[in-house]
């Protein structure tokens, strides 16, 4: 990981945090980090397209809607810049699903903070194959589900039984060569069309 976004809320630093050493923007720079400023949520947009992490220095009740803003752009690696301050201000959100990917706090060492951008970093990538993944099985139950309805109309009109429809359902599909579920999404709707009350 090279280059960080740090988000805050006002164009100074975080939470005034530069006076007590608790900066993240100094901090994570001493540690050899590309640091990327942004205070609205356009400027995160923009930004986020050129660094390998985001680093919210905000309250965690308010991670969920940046973090929407963030991926919308891009998928990076999203961690809270957890100080006494944020963590006040998100007791209200000990119970919420909150997606972040790791918390980094101002008395990390250099070396601990690499870490957790590593496994944060794998986290993400991870949630990210198994949110792929998540679609592709929905997606597959979505076309099994307009197939079998297709098999039962066919087997119900044609009084043949489910398999003998299925293999009609396959040739119709080969002959027009597209996919069978569109050949069955299309049975499926003409016949609710032909069946519906007028």
């Amino acid at each position: 990981m090279h280059s960080l976004l740090i988000v805050h809320h006002s164009s100074e630093p975080p939470s005034g945090l530069a006076a007590n050493g608790s900066d993240p923007v100094r901090l994570l720079g001493e540690c050899g980090y590309i640091i990327e400023s942004a205070c609205t949520r356009e400027e995160a947009f923009e930004r986020v397209g050129e660094t390998d992490a985001a680093v919210l220095a905000l309250p965690i009740t308010e991670m969920n809607e940046w973090a929407d803003v963030l991926m919308s752009r891009k998928i990076v690696p999203v961690l809270w810049w957890c100080t006494s301050e944020t963590a006040t201000l998100s007791v209200s959100a000990c119970e919420d699903d909150v997606r972040i990917d790791g918390v980094l706090s101002p008395h990390m060492k250099p070396a601990e903070i690499h870490w957790i951008l590593h496994f944060s970093s794998r986290r993400c990538y991870e949630r990210a194959q198994w949110n792929k993944e998540r679609e592709k099985l929905l997606a597959r139950l979505e076309e099994r589900k307009w197939i079998d309805m297709a098999k039962g109309i066919l087997s119900k009109t044609k009084n043949i039984s489910e398999s003998e429809a299925y293999d009609l359902l396959r040739k119709q599909a080969m002959n027009e060569r597209k996919r069978m579920v569109d050949v069955a999404t299309s049975i499926v709707k003409v016949y609710q069309l032909l069946h519906e009350p007028s």
